[in-house]
């Protein structure tokens, strides 16, 4: 399984350096193209799994003055359950 991140700064939030350097604890490793940032999953993983992570992502940016979208999905040799 492979999770994806889009974030939208503000110029009123904080520096993309520091909201890089939050997702990067979480596991984010940084990317170019139509994401920001991608999260391998190191097993099959479940949904309530999935769910939990974005909890943490959405705790970690909190008052970061950033949006973020995230998309999760299987890869064919580690899906979810």
């Amino acid at each position: 399984m492979i999770t994806y991140i889009r974030i939208m700064f503000s110029s009123e939030g904080k520096r993309p350096s520091l909201v890089f350097e939050a997702i990067r604890n979480l596991g984010f490793e940084p990317t170019t193209g139509n994401y920001d940032g991608i999260y391998m999953w190191d097993k099959k993983a479940t949904l309530d799994e999935a769910i939990y992570l974005a909890d943490k992502v959405q705790m970690t940016l909190k008052g970061m003055g950033v949006v973020f979208t995230l998309e999760t999905v299987a890869d064919k040799d580690n899906g979810c359950d």
